[in-house]
Protein backbone atom coordinates (compact mmCIF):
# COMPACT_ATOMS: atom_id res chain seq x y z
CA UNK A 1 0.00 0.00 0.00
CA UNK A 2 1.07 3.47 -0.81
CA UNK A 3 1.68 6.01 1.23
CA UNK A 4 -0.74 8.30 0.03
CA UNK A 5 -3.68 5.72 0.30
CA UNK A 6 -2.36 4.79 3.97
CA UNK A 7 -2.49 8.04 4.50
CA UNK A 8 -6.18 8.25 3.49
CA UNK A 9 -7.40 4.93 5.53
CA UNK A 10 -5.66 6.41 8.90
CA UNK A 11 -7.51 10.05 8.60
CA UNK A 12 -10.74 7.63 7.28
CA UNK A 13 -10.37 5.26 10.54
CA UNK A 14 -9.64 8.02 13.01
CA UNK A 15 -12.35 10.14 11.87
CA UNK A 16 -15.05 7.26 12.33
CA UNK A 17 -13.58 6.92 15.82
CA UNK A 18 -15.88 10.00 16.59
CA UNK A 19 -19.21 8.62 14.57
CA UNK A 20 -21.44 6.88 16.36
CA UNK A 21 -24.09 4.29 13.97
CA UNK A 22 -25.05 0.98 13.17
CA UNK A 23 -25.49 -0.75 10.06
CA UNK A 24 -27.97 -3.34 8.56
CA UNK A 25 -27.08 -4.85 5.69
CA UNK A 26 -29.13 -7.25 3.28
CA UNK A 27 -32.57 -6.33 4.87
CA UNK A 28 -35.12 -7.86 2.47
CA UNK A 29 -37.73 -5.11 2.08
CA UNK A 30 -37.20 -2.45 -0.56
CA UNK A 31 -35.22 0.52 -0.17
CA UNK A 32 -38.42 2.71 -0.93
CA UNK A 33 -40.36 1.25 1.73
CA UNK A 34 -37.48 1.96 4.21
CA UNK A 35 -36.56 5.43 3.20
CA UNK A 36 -40.22 6.32 4.29
CA UNK A 37 -39.22 4.88 7.66
CA UNK A 38 -35.85 6.64 8.13
CA UNK A 39 -37.73 9.76 7.07
CA UNK A 40 -40.01 9.69 9.64
CA UNK A 41 -37.02 9.35 12.51
CA UNK A 42 -34.32 11.48 11.02
CA UNK A 43 -32.80 14.79 12.60
CA UNK A 44 -35.56 13.34 15.29
CA UNK A 45 -34.67 12.79 19.63
CA UNK A 46 -33.84 9.24 20.30
CA UNK A 47 -36.06 8.49 22.73
CA UNK A 48 -39.11 10.21 20.18
CA UNK A 49 -37.59 8.40 17.13
CA UNK A 50 -38.40 4.76 19.45
CA UNK A 51 -41.93 5.82 20.22
CA UNK A 52 -42.27 6.22 16.56
CA UNK A 53 -40.99 3.27 15.26
CA UNK A 54 -42.45 1.39 18.41
CA UNK A 55 -46.20 2.25 17.16
CA UNK A 56 -45.63 2.67 13.25
CA UNK A 57 -47.83 0.22 11.15
CA UNK A 58 -44.83 -0.30 8.85
CA UNK A 59 -43.14 -3.81 8.53
CA UNK A 60 -39.52 -1.87 8.22
CA UNK A 61 -39.99 0.16 11.36
CA UNK A 62 -39.53 -3.19 13.58
CA UNK A 63 -36.10 -3.67 12.09
CA UNK A 64 -35.13 0.59 12.07
CA UNK A 65 -36.32 -0.24 15.84
CA UNK A 66 -33.87 -2.60 16.47
CA UNK A 67 -30.63 -1.13 14.63
CA UNK A 68 -32.00 1.95 16.51
CA UNK A 69 -31.42 0.31 19.57
CA UNK A 70 -28.15 -0.85 18.71
CA UNK A 71 -26.74 2.90 17.29
CA UNK A 72 -27.15 3.69 21.03
CA UNK A 73 -25.62 1.35 22.91
CA UNK A 74 -22.82 1.97 20.63
CA UNK A 75 -22.88 5.70 22.01
CA UNK A 76 -22.98 4.27 25.35
CA UNK A 77 -20.11 1.95 25.16
CA UNK A 78 -17.85 4.84 23.16
CA UNK A 79 -19.09 7.57 25.28
CA UNK A 80 -19.36 5.67 28.76
CA UNK A 81 -22.39 7.21 29.62
CA UNK A 82 -25.69 6.64 29.37
CA UNK A 83 -28.74 7.72 26.96
CA UNK A 84 -31.33 8.46 29.58
CA UNK A 85 -30.22 12.15 29.75
CA UNK A 86 -32.50 13.14 26.59
CA UNK A 87 -29.57 14.42 24.75
CA UNK A 88 -29.03 12.42 21.60
CA UNK A 89 -30.78 12.76 18.69
CA UNK A 90 -30.69 11.00 15.43
CA UNK A 91 -28.49 12.91 13.29
CA UNK A 92 -28.01 11.13 10.12
CA UNK A 93 -30.12 8.12 8.25
CA UNK A 94 -28.79 6.06 5.06
CA UNK A 95 -30.81 3.52 2.71
CA UNK A 96 -28.79 2.23 0.05
CA UNK A 97 -30.10 -0.48 -2.44
CA UNK A 98 -28.34 -3.71 -1.81
CA UNK A 99 -28.30 -6.67 -4.40
CA UNK A 100 -31.93 -7.65 -6.30
CA UNK A 101 -32.46 -11.18 -6.85
CA UNK A 102 -34.19 -11.77 -9.88
CA UNK A 103 -37.52 -14.22 -10.15
CA UNK A 104 -39.59 -15.47 -12.80
CA UNK A 105 -43.41 -15.56 -12.90
CA UNK A 106 -45.20 -17.93 -15.04
CA UNK A 107 -47.34 -15.53 -17.84
CA UNK A 108 -49.82 -16.31 -20.31
CA UNK A 109 -48.58 -17.54 -23.50
CA UNK A 110 -45.56 -19.17 -22.65
CA UNK A 111 -43.94 -16.20 -21.27
CA UNK A 112 -42.24 -14.87 -18.28
CA UNK A 113 -42.44 -11.88 -16.12
CA UNK A 114 -39.69 -10.94 -13.61
CA UNK A 115 -40.15 -10.24 -10.51
CA UNK A 116 -37.02 -8.08 -8.44
CA UNK A 117 -37.16 -9.04 -5.05
CA UNK A 118 -34.95 -6.04 -3.59
CA UNK A 119 -33.05 -5.63 -0.66
CA UNK A 120 -31.16 -2.64 1.39
CA UNK A 121 -28.22 -1.38 3.72
CA UNK A 122 -29.65 1.02 6.51
CA UNK A 123 -26.87 3.08 8.68
CA UNK A 124 -28.19 4.98 11.12
CA UNK A 125 -25.70 7.94 13.01
CA UNK A 126 -26.77 8.92 16.83
CA UNK A 127 -25.23 12.01 18.11
CA UNK A 128 -25.54 14.28 21.56
CA UNK A 129 -26.89 17.30 20.35
CA UNK A 130 -24.48 19.62 22.22
CA UNK A 131 -21.93 18.14 20.27
CA UNK A 132 -24.07 18.25 16.85
CA UNK A 133 -24.51 22.37 17.89
CA UNK A 134 -21.12 22.65 18.05
CA UNK A 135 -20.16 21.36 14.16
CA UNK A 136 -22.91 23.39 12.53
Amino acid sequence: MGVRKRKTAEESKASKKSLYYAKLNDVPTSPRKMRLVADMIRGVEVRKALGMLKFSTKEAAGRMEKLLRSAIANWEHKTEQKAENGNLIVSAVYVDSGKTLKRLRPAPQGRGYRIRKRSNHVTICVDSVNNNDTKN
